[in-house]
């Protein structure tokens, strides 16, 4: 899951449990919403863990015209000593997460086939879009 600042989803790509992260990071970049004013940014950034740091995962991100900030737990921490008012940038997704997993349906996986399960996904996306008075343009 890909989010915004605000916790928003931009994209959602549904796999096994035992897939990791990073195996999934071009097809979550590619299915990103784009919003109406990123034409008129100039620079975006995207906030990782340190499970991004190797260089297959540096490039993905850079070909699409991102600014990687990827840090690990010990960083974070280091600079939250360093300046105590930097907040950590983490609990965005992990809300995220939360905001999902109060749709009981999505929270243990009864669905059997992929498409319907995307549906739910997507059908809960637009429900935290709505809740958050948010419009996403695609």
């Amino acid at each position: 899951m890909l989010v915004d600042a605000r916790g928003i989803p931009l994209s959602l790509v549904a796999s096994a449990a035992n897939v990791h992260d990073v195996k999934l990071l071009e097809q979550t970049l590619d299915a990103r919403v784009v919003q109406p004013d990123s034409e008129k940014l100039k620079e975006q950034h995207l906030c990782a863990d340190a499970a991004y740091t190797g260089e297959p995962a540096q490039r993905a991100i850079s070909q699409r015209g991102l600014i990687a900030h990827v840090r690990s737990r010990k960083q974070e921490q280091a600079e939250r000593d360093h300046e105590p008012q930097a907040k950590p940038r983490r609990w965005v997704v992990e809300r995220s997460h939360g905001w999902f997993n109060r749709f009981r349906k999505l929270l243990v996986r009864y669905e059997k086939s992929a498409a319907s399960f995307e549906a739910l996904l997507s059908l809960a996306a637009a429900l935290i879009c709505w809740r958050q008075r948010i419009v996403i343009y695609g």
